[in-house]
């Protein structure tokens, strides 16, 4: 069935997903305006539904679906549901693999690199780090590079897996840039996600999952306010983010000229970079597990900062939202809607609230 014309407008190459708090509008991911609760299942439905009329093989659909709705109910919505419209922009302008034969072209012990063969980068990363984990629980630690490749979603999604096997992870991914003589110093790194992840007992799993140069975006407001205010904070952030360009992009196979880029798919323009390492390498687990859960306790007993609802560490408030969205279904914005109308009516699906 052909497609029809999308308005999209879509993410930048590498877009970050931003340090979840549950407060003000500039501090969450959360955007509830006249929000609609729909169920998990019935916008996974949707979702890969969707992946099938872009002809994404029914196991990848499947994937694609399942950790698209697992963001959204855990309220990282700007990688969830709605980056369809992207993906279906990307694979309907033939900039992007829709049947990618991702493979491992490279492995030891203790590291894979994976190839996405242009297609989306969730195949490669997800398939790798499921393999990286059964290295790290044979050797205690373990590398991935995953390369050819467009969006992987949220880093978290990838050391969130991890920390299910006592492990302590860490993820990063870069983009090809385009760094022009006179630009100004913020193109020196793209959307720099980044996300540590370390495992608790009773308690939600520390999961930090950041672009850590999100107000420094363009369109970002106060950008220049933030520069002059607090310049080191500034050139600190650009540091992170040259790290994750180092170790998700260069290590990954992108060149830092656009010119040397040798690809077949123009979206295919990011890498991934993830490592795990057994906490059994250090301390017992369970010991671990159990300070954990004292520390998250703890940080809920401090004073809040000004404007937020609550003392809380990364992956506490999603790990809330998962719970009580899978109750309550999805809280799906109007803005979401419309995004998720326009993919229907180009795809000629239904919508999962009709």
């Amino acid at each position: 069935m052909p497609i029809r014309s999308l308005n999209l407008q879509a993410d930048a190459d590498n877009s970050p997903v931003g340090f979840e708090t549950h407060a003000t509008p500039m501090m969450t991911n959360m955007s509830m305006t006249a929000a609609m609760h729909i169920s998990p299942e019935k916008l996974r439905c949707f979702v890969h539904d969707a992946a099938r009329r872009l002809d994404i093989p029914e196991n990848q659909a499947a994937l694609l679906a399942q950790l698209l709705t697992a963001s959204d109910l855990r309220g990282v919505f700007s990688h969830g549901s709605r980056q369809m419209l992207r993906y279906t922009r990307e694979i309907r302008d033939d900039v992007l693999n829709a049947q990618p034969d991702v493979r491992c072209v490279r492995e030891t012990p203790t590291s894979l690199v994976m190839d996405g063969d242009g297609g989306l980068g969730y195949f490669p990363a997800y398939e790798g780090t499921l393999r990286l984990i059964e290295k790290a629980e044979q050797q205690g630690m373990a590398a991935m590079v995953t390369r050819n490749h467009g969006h992987i979603g949220a880093a978290g999604i990838y050391t969130r897996l991890a920390v299910e096997h006592d492990l302590i992870a860490f993820a990063t991914s870069g983009a090809q840039l385009k760094i022009k003589s006179g630009n100004r110093m913020y193109k020196a790194v793209g959307g720099a996600p980044m996300s540590f992840s370390a495992p608790a007992g009773r308690e939600p799993a520390l999961v930090v999952d950041a672009g850590v140069t999100n107000d420094l975006d363009g369109d970002a407001p106060h950008r220049d306010q933030i520069e002059q205010l607090a310049p080191r904070l500034v050139l600190r952030a650009i540091g992170y983010g040259a790290v994750c360009q180092a170790w998700g992009g260069l290590l990954a196979g992108l060149p830092v000229d656009l010119d040397r880029a040798d690809r077949r798919y123009a979206a295919a323009s990011q890498g991934a970079m993830l490592f795990a390492c057994k906490i059994a390498l250090f301390a017992d687990p369970d010991q671990f597990k159990r300070e954990m859960d004292e520390y998250v306790q703890r940080v809920r007993q401090l004073k809040p900062i000004p404007g937020t609802e609550g003392a809380f560490l990364a992956g506490d408030v999603e790990a809330r939202r998962e719970v009580a969205f899978g109750e309550s279904g999805i809280p799906v914005s109007l803005d979401h809607r419309r995004d998720l109308e326009t993919l229907a009516r180009d795809l000629e699906l239904r919508v999962p609230w009709s």
